[in-house]
């Protein structure tokens, strides 16, 4: 690991394909925007050899955020694989955007990843949804480590920030959290502030100087080792104890000195069973350097302390129709077993696939079958079909480097899978098979958009289609009830991101409106109303007259109609077409536009003529009625209300419930849902939420999550409603 005296040569030169999932470490970064996740990754391909100069590869391009969207915004906005070789090792580093909209790239690397490195900005802490991650990471194991950046800042405080992590991650045992190196500091600048330049090794007790653009190993001054036993020692004992050795504890306490050589291999063993998380420090090369500061103890900490690919266990696999099947975790000859964890287009390539293989072996040109099940409430319809494999590359910044194969256990960029969509499976055609897709965030931010031209209109469908399949964080919905094409996104980043695609990538133009609610009508009280409809202008004319009652139902009865006609008033042929005309005028609303709901009609009596009365008389003659009805009665307007269930931080419980009510919420009960997090639940119109996604984010400094269920329509507040029925009479 990063105390071994001999640093592994960095493989200068181009991605290769492994040749056994051993030699393979996947590894993703965790943290929040800004805390210096892509500055890390160039670092890291600078040491290795992979790249020429800081952050660029041969033609001239990065390694990360290469995309023109992350240009202009200035930030990560999707899952970037960079491959660098270290010490016989291919590994897979994934970058990970931080903001919190695009949490969906996050959910995908840590799908594809073994093992976590979470970094954490010395000037800016832990924040809230970095712990969240940790603790999602807890509950399935994974492996993970800490790296501290910025230590450049004016006030970073490496031995501040380490205690700052081991409370923020090792709530249980604090001891779990501790770091391998101390820094060293030059002399004070202009400024006070003291630059690192090295670092020194707790267990090798060995200095490792950055200071001259590459790593130089020495052993440290006799003033500097009185500084480091107490963290010395803390960290053996952290080691110790979680040992599967059961005497070394006692052997180290009793005064036995133990070897260097066991300590290290305990440490290895302990992070790849994620029980043990050491802190580590890192700094990008400073210009003309070779190597920046922690990228070796880096490299070696993945290499070393990571597992292998042939570690975690297999994944739950079925067939198409759902029987199980049972799978050797990650063997190169099995059946093949490949999971799509990121789809991107390319305006000279196409469709680029980025995939992660779990079993068997991955070749260029051979056939495969895709699946994808589980996501059709996203708007991905469940499909099955055979396609061929183009070329498998690696990729790295805009370029892709050819691959010959990739191994159970190694990840690829597969061209021309023009099928294939972000979660699904590819298997043997003659053996297919479908993994279960991970878990994703619901998209919560409504985006209603209409083409901006015509030749927009033309094109959107597509564009949209292509949008939801490589984001599977996107839900498309065409609103039967409003009319609108709406685009449910993760938060307002999310919602720019995806426009901005449709524009640059699909060439679709699109004007955002106001999103509508579906919004519908109903009969306060019991109200009667007369329907003539009597014309003769000659030759055959148009005869019908009914008089019906309207009186209000119960929640989610619909529209009820009863015939009670006597005497045959009106002839039993034209009752059907009463109901037609009361069905259609219901459809269109009475009042404001929305559909009428929840009322019975009784037809009572009315007229017809021997000759002119007809069913589109009849038919005319019942929505006049209706309409008539609706004209002396309080109709009131029903807005949809949602069961919101918001999970948020004890500390802003109050804050939530507060900003609840004043949505017009009522906050039906709340429960401890550990962690120090409660569970607020509230039944909220659907009109006073359509920005919760965002404003909860700022209200809880991106800590609570909430979801929405619709529970029901329910009558609005007079002073609402009397606004929207004025809009309703000033639209066109």
């Amino acid at each position: 690991m990063g105390d071994k005296a001999n640093a592994h040569p960095g493989a200068a030169g181009r991605a290769t394909a492994a040749d056994h999932p051993a030699s393979v470490r996947n590894v993703v970064l965790v943290g929040h925007s800004g805390s210096g996740k892509t500055t890390l990754v160039e670092a890291l391909a600078l040491t290795a050899g992979a790249v020429n100069r800081a952050g660029r590869v041969e033609d001239g391009g990065t390694v990360s955020d290469y995309d023109e969207i992350e240009h202009r915004q200035q930030r990560s906005v999707q899952l970037s694989l960079v491959p660098v070789e270290w010490g016989g090792c291919k590994i897979n580093v994934l970058d990970t955007p931080g903001y919190a909209d695009f949490v969906g790239e996050l959910r995908a690397g840590l799908r594809a990843a073994d093992a976590a490195l979470f970094v954490v900005s010395a000037s800016d802490g832990v924040d809230g949804s970095t712990r969240m991650v940790w603790e999602e990471c807890a509950a399935v194991g994974m492996p993970r480590a800490i790296v501290i950046t910025h230590l450049e800042a004016a006030r970073a405080d490496f031995d501040e920030m380490t205690r700052t992590c081991a409370e923020a991650f090792g709530a249980d045992d604090p001891d779990a959290v501790l770091p391998l190196y101390l820094p060293l500091h030059g002399a004070p600048g202009p400024d006070g502030h003291a630059p690192v330049t090295g670092l020194i090794g707790l267990l090798s007790q060995k200095l490792f100087d950055y200071s001259s653009g590459e790593r130089k190993e020495s052993e440290p001054g006799p003033d500097q080792l009185p500084l480091l036993e107490e963290a010395r020692n803390r960290l053996i004992e952290g080691i110790i104890s979680e040992s599967e050795d059961e005497t070394l504890m006692d052997r180290y306490l009793g005064g036995e000195e133990i070897d260097f050589k066991t300590l290290v291999q305990d440490l290895e063993r302990a992070v790849a069973r994620g029980v043990f998380f050491p802190v580590l420090a890192a700094a990008p090369a400073a210009d003309g350097a070779r190597q920046g500061l922690g990228t070796v103890e880096l490299l070696e900490l993945i290499t070393g302390g990571f597992p292998t690919p042939l570690e975690p266990e297999a994944p739950t696999v079925t067939t198409p129709d759902g029987k199980p099947r049972e799978i050797k975790a990650c063997d190169p000859d099995g059946p093949l077993v490949a999971e799509v964890v990121k789809t991107a287009s390319d305006p000279y390539v196409g469709r680029i696939s980025l995939v992660r293989v779990f079993s068997g072996t991955l070749r260029p040109d051979q056939t495969v079958h895709v699946s994808g099940h589980g996501l059709a409430d996203r708007g991905h319809e469940d499909h099955d079909v055979d396609e061929r494999v183009g070329a498998l590359s690696a990729p790295f910044g805009k370029q892709q480097r050819t691959l010959s194969h990739a191994i159970a256990g190694d990840m690829a960029c597969v061209a021309k899978l023009n099928r294939a969509e972000t979660g699904d499976t590819l298997s043997a055609k003659d053996d297919p098979l479908l993994m279960k897709p991970w878990e994703m965030p619901d998209p919560l931010l409504p985006l209603a958009i209409h083409a901006h031209s015509k030749a927009d209109e033309d094109k959107l469908s597509q564009g949209l289609s292509r949008l939801v399949a490589e984001d599977p964080t996107m839900r498309l919905e065409q609103n039967q009830d409003t009319h609108q094409v709406v685009l449910w996104c993760l938060g307002e980043a999310h919602a720019d991101v995806a426009l901005e695609r449709l524009r640059s990538r699909y060439g679709v133009q699109v004007d955002v409106v106001a999103h509508k609610v579906s919004l519908r009508e109903t009969f306060a009280a019991k109200s009667a109303g007369r329907g003539r409809h009597v014309k003769q202008s000659g030759g055959h004319g148009q005869y019908a007259i009914c008089e019906i009652e309207v009186e209000p139902l119960p929640g989610g009865s619909g529209i009820e109609f009863v015939d009670k006609v006597v005497g045959g008033a009106v002839p039993r042929q034209f009752i059907p077409s009463v109901e037609k005309g009361v069905r259609a005028q219901a459809d269109k609303g009475v009042a404001a536009g929305y559909p009428l709901i929840d009322v019975r009609v009784t037809l009572l009596d009315g007229k017809a003529h021997s000759v002119d009365s007809s069913d589109a008389a009849f038919q005319t003659a019942g929505a006049l009625a209706l309409r008539e009805a609706a004209a002396d009665a309080k109709i009131h307007l029903l807005e949809p209300v949602a069961e919101v269930s918001v999970l948020v931080g004890d500390d802003y419980v109050g804050a939530v419930m507060s900003d609840l009510s004043g949505r017009r919420g009522r906050v039906v009960g709340t429960e401890q849902a550990g962690g120090g997090r409660t569970l607020v639940r509230a039944e909220v119109p659907e009109i006073e939420i359509d920005r919760y996604a965002v404003d909860l984010r700022s209200l809880s400094h991106g800590t609570a999550r909430f979801s929405r269920r619709y529970a029901r329509h329910e009558p609005m507040p007079a002073h609402i409603a009397e606004k929207i029925r004025e809009q309703a009479q000033d639209s066109p």
